[in-house]
C-alpha cells in the first residue's frame, strides 16, 4: 500500500447517501486546502445526494475507508463524471475531486482512490483519466508524475492557473492492476 499503512486496514467503496454529509464536508476541506474564496462552495447536502443518486447520476463517487475494530472512518474520497470525445467516439473519466485528509497523506489513500478509477475506467473500456491540479500545487504534480499522468497542451490553458493531467493507454493499465 503506501509508507506505514497496512494495506488491510484501507478498503475502497462506492459512496452510499449516508456518506453525502462527510462528502460535503470533504469537499469544502478540499476547497480550503485549494485556496478558494470565502463563500465559493455552495454546494448542500441535498444538491450532492440529488446528483450522485438519482437516475441516472450526475457524478459518481467513491470512498476511502480507514478500517479499525469495529469502525470505519471515511479518510478520503474521488468524484468524477464520465466525459466524451467525439474525435475517438468513446467516453473518458473525468476526476472532478480527489482528497486525502492531511493526516492519512502520504500513506497511499490517493494511489488507492485513484488505482480504483482506473480500475473503473477499464472496466467501463472509457478512453483515460483527466483532471486539473493548481499550478502552484507540486506535490498534487509529483502525485500525478508518479504513475505516468501527463500535463495536456491545448495551446491556451483552458482554466488559468491550473493544468489538466491526463493517463491512458499503458499507464492507464498499469495503475488499473
Amino acid at each position: 500500500m503506501g509508507r506505514g499503512l497496512d494495506s488491510a486496514k484501507l478498503s475502497i467503496r462506492a459512496a452510499t447517501e449516508a456518506d453525502v454529509p462527510i462528502l460535503v464536508a470533504m469537499i469544502r476541506e478540499l476547497a480550503e486546502y485549494e485556496r478558494a474564496l470565502p463563500g465559493a462552495v455552495s454546494v448542500t447536502e441535498s444538491h450532492l445526494r440529488y446528483a450522485l443518486f438519482r437516475e441516472p447520476p450526475a457524478a459518481e463517487a467513491i470512498v476511502a475507508c480507514l478500517d479499525e475494530v469495529g469502525v470505519s472512518l471515511i479518510v478520503g474520497y474521488a468524484l468524477f463524471f464520465h466525459n466524451f470525445s467525439s474525435w475517438r467516439g468513446r467516453r473518458g473519466i473525468f476526476l472532478e475531486d480527489l482528497f486525502v485528509r492531511p493526516e492519512m497523506r502520504r500513506l497511499g489513500v490517493g494511489r488507492a482512490l485513484l488505482r480504483e478509477i482506473a480500475r473503473i475506467a477499464l472496466d467501463r473500456k472509457c478512453l483515460g483519466i483527466e483532471w486539473l491540479v493548481a499550478d502552484w500545487d507540486e506535490p498534487a504534480i509529483a502525485f500525478c508524475r508518479s504513475f505516468g499522468a501527463a500535463p495536456v497542451s491545448f495551446g491556451a490553458a483552458p482554466v488559468e492557473d491550473w493544468t489538466t493531467f491526463r493517463i491512458r493507454g499503458a499507464a492507464l493499465e498499469k495503475l488499473g492492476k
